[in-house]
């Protein structure tokens, strides 16, 4: 027999061994779950209660822990609390029980249960009633052990919550799976994923303290609509039960927002969820968190100055610096002022072939061949950011301003002001993704038509990101829209600029198959 007709009987071998520590491994699981259900039945039937509604609760782990910060060793405060925490380490030795609560942000106390403070039918009921990660409550007095652990010498105790599931190993790695399938076994195990979404709120809270400094309202517009639109994407399709009609989730709130600044509302802006039926991967998720905003008077170079200054206060607000600690130890700056260059030009550099908004299309396709890069339905324009991504992404290190869009792949943007053939949009890179874009607003209904118009046609060929032409919106820009920056910022991946985790880590509970 070869070495090659050996190799599938290992491979054999070691997945059997495999499927047979999953079914041991669920074995004990279902024992331990039997075991701790004939708990919660022995408490009821003492009087107990397994989850009880309320507890005598007068303090909170961290806060103990930071007023009896520095305690020498083997010392008594006379100061009694009430708190409560997870059980996650259980040691019970005679007269002497130890468990280590744990509260929600990962802090952790020491409650310690004697036979002299609890007396004998009391200790007796906590080592058989008690199991790791129960939400166990004590009251006593705070002390530190003769090792010097902050501890609460209990004198009354009781389960505040009975954990029927047993925790998996805390001092083992929890699977990428069980991570992202079972996130609150994320939380309860592992610190970086309870960081993070510390670092999300604050990192969201500086938003918002943002905006509020340069007079932004926030709002909130509809997720359902009639007309998906504001980006290019393939959308979520639903079905209204009392309108009897065809729905989407949203793909952006663009189009709601310039109604709410054609309405008076001249700087507005909102955080909230968009639905796009794509690819999934380590930079997208089909629902993710967005934030827009809309400035009267500004255009893309003066939106792009409030992007930057929106994500370096974030990093401050998460990291106290502009220089960010990514989660394998990388430092990455995003502090000074970035750099913007030029589409094209940076293109044209690149490839080593000069590139305009001239270029024909059979040009572009030819270098396109020759670097084997494919579009599904082909433009001038995305062939040129195919192009782009190709000779110029890649080498982007520093948080970079990409400017200056072809016309036929943004109709919701200005032409440019001085370059015929691209309009005023730009692309932030930020550690190799696209992290934000921005507008100079397209305002002029009768030329926002016509490229809806273009849309229609590229939307018949087979284009399915296409826009669809919306009537309301278009109205509405009749009644004036003033000149317009407008900006788009995935807030899971500001959270990836600034932690350098992957999209699946920065949101809380992801979409998986």
């Amino acid at each position: 027999m070869t070495s090659s007709d050996e190799t599938p009987i290992a491979t054999t071998d070691a997945t059997s061994r495999e499927a047979e520590a999953e079914r041991l491994a669920a074995a004990e699981a279902s024992e331990q779950k039997a075991v701790r259900l004939a708990k919660r039945q022995r408490l009821l039937e003492e009087g107990a209660q397994a989850y009880p509604v309320s507890l005598p609760v007068t303090d909170t782990i961290p806060a103990v822990r930071e007023r009896f910060d520095g305690l020498e060793p083997d010392v008594s405060t006379g100061e009694t609390v009430g708190l409560a925490g997870r059980v996650v380490h259980l040691r019970n030795t005679g007269k002497l029980c130890f468990a280590a609560l744990q509260a929600g942000d990962g802090s952790r106390i020491q409650a310690m249960l004697s036979l002299a403070s609890v007396g004998e039918e009391s200790l007796q009921r906590f080592k058989e009633l008690v199991d790791l990660g129960d939400h166990l409550f004590v009251q006593g007095e705070v002390i530190t052990s003769r090792r010097g652990e902050l501890s609460v010498m209990a004198t009354d105790w009781a389960i505040a919550a009975k954990a029927i599931q047993p925790l998996p190993n805390l001092h083992s790695e929890l699977s990428e799976e069980t991570r992202v399938r079972a996130r609150y076994l994320d939380l309860i195990a592992r610190e970086q994923a309870r960081t993070t979404v510390r670092a999300r709120a604050t990192a969201v809270a500086s938003l918002r303290s943002t905006f509020a400094s340069h007079g932004f309202l926030e709002v909130e517009t509809p997720m359902l609509q009639t007309i998906h639109g504001g980006a290019s994407a393939r959308p979520f399709k639903t079905h209204s039960n009392a309108f009897d009609t065809e729905l989407y989730l949203r793909i952006a709130p663009e189009l709601f927002l310039k109604r709410a600044v054609v309405g008076g509302i001249e700087r507005v802006f909102e955080i909230n969820r968009n639905f796009r039926n794509e690819g999934a991967d380590s930079t997208h998720s089909p629902e993710f968190a967005m934030l827009e905003a809309y400035q009267a008077y500004g255009d893309y170079n003066s939106i792009a100055d409030l992007t930057q200054e929106l994500i370096q206060n974030a990093a401050v607000a998460v990291a106290g610096s502009h220089e960010v600690t990514w989660a394998d130890g990388t430092k990455y700056d995003l502090g000074g002022e970035w750099a913007r260059i030029s589409m094209y030009g940076s293109l044209s550099e690149a490839s080593g072939q000069e590139i305009t908004p001239q270029t024909s299309f059979e040009e572009l396709s030819k270098l396109a061949n020759a670097v084997d890069v494919e579009v599904d339905v082909p433009t001038k324009g995305k062939l040129v950011e195919e192009l782009w991504e190709h000779f110029v992404k890649g080498s982007l290190d520093r948080p970079t301003f990409v400017m200056d869009f072809p016309v036929d792949t943004s109709p919701l943007v200005r032409d440019h002001r001085s370059v015929e053939g691209v309009v005023e949009k730009w692309d932030l890179y930020v550690r190799g993704f696209e992290l934000a874009t921005g507008y100079s607003e397209l305002v002029d209904p009768v030329i926002q038509r016509e490229r809806f118009v273009e849309q229609a046609r590229l939307a018949a060929r087979g284009d399915v990101e296409a826009m669809r032409l919306d009537e309301e919106f278009l109205r509405a820009l009749e009644f004036g829209m003033p000149p317009c920056g407008g900006m788009g910022m995935g807030i899971d991946r500001l959270l990836m600029a600034i932690t350098g985790l992957g999209i699946r880590e920065t949101i809380l509970f992801p979409l998986v198959k």
